[in-house]
């Protein structure tokens, strides 16, 4: 079990790339960060996720 911006969350996802996929999010805009450290889009594929992890989940608006 993992938390995805403060909720619990299962699944079959072993990395960051997965764990997006699997919650069906629009990667454009979006930045992601795994125990409290950003985790850069190119480094998505290979950060492992373990149970009890806190990854948050961002994605930029604009506005005014």
């Amino acid at each position: 079990m993992i938390r995805v911006n403060g909720l619990e969350v299962s699944g079959d996802f072993d990395t960051v790339a997965s764990l997006v996929d699997s919650l069906r999010i629009e990667t454009r805009g979006v930045a992601v960060a795994v125990n409290g450290d950003v985790v850069r889009r190119g480094d998505w594929d290979v950060t492992a996720l373990v149970d009890g992890d806190a990854v948050e989940i961002v994605n930029a608006a604009a506005g005014g």
